[in-house]
């Protein structure tokens, strides 16, 4: 029984993809809210003429224009903020690989916002995939991102979508997938100019 299920496991090969619940998008969203609100409270302690900051003193604006100014940002902020709650809840982005010998598909699913199209999902055959390729740019946006390229050169990202990756993660799931697929592992460098060229 253990030899069939080590042979399963063998078979089917399934990454996990890290979507909008990061750290650091808790700790953006957070940092909004508080300020959003503090905005807001600002500006209605300047139309009430009546202090509702635990710290400060707001009764000292002029309504028009700064409580206004204030109200219209601390709006604005928590807006923000109730957007960013939202793609933490529904974890956009997050989703899984799925590389299966036993069926002969690959499987790409990742969360969408609700809807009919809520879970978006790309599938193909797994010989009708050419080749893994890595995708490297450095610089001040650094972009390191794993492709699956199909026959119809159609180009598939597999990695997360915001904080890059280190490259020998990345290598590493590069080269275990293109030997799992037994297709061959390309790599894209781009060089970006730097200051010290001038």
């Amino acid at each position: 029984m253990a030899a069939s299920t080590n042979q399963l496991e063998n078979l089917v090969l399934r990454q996990s993809v890290l979507g909008s619940r990061r750290l650091s998008n808790y700790l953006v969203a957070g940092a909004v809210s508080i300020g959003g609100i503090g905005f807001f409270l600002a500006g209605l302690s300047s139309y009430l003429n009546m202090d509702l900051l635990p710290i400060g003193d707001a009764t000292n604006l002029i309504f028009i224009p700064q409580g206004v100014a204030m109200g219209f940002y601390g709006v604005a902020a928590l807006l923000l903020s109730l957007y960013l709650w939202l793609t933490i809840y529904w974890d956009i982005g997050g989703g899984y690989n799925e590389f299966n010998q036993e069926t002969a598909m690959v499987r790409v699913v990742r969360s969408g916002f609700p809807g009919k199209n809520r879970e978006v999902e790309f599938s193909c055959r797994t010989e009708d995939v050419q080749s893994i390729r890595v995708d490297i740019k450095e610089g001040l946006n650094p972009r390191r991102v794993l492709y699956v390229r199909t026959k119809d050169r159609r180009e598939v990202p597999l990695t997360r979508v915001g904080q890059p990756i280190s490259l020998s993660e990345l290598e590493n799931q590069g080269a275990e997938l293109a030997r799992f697929l037994g297709v061959p592992l390309s790599q894209m460098l781009k060089q970006t100019i730097t200051w010290d060229r001038w």
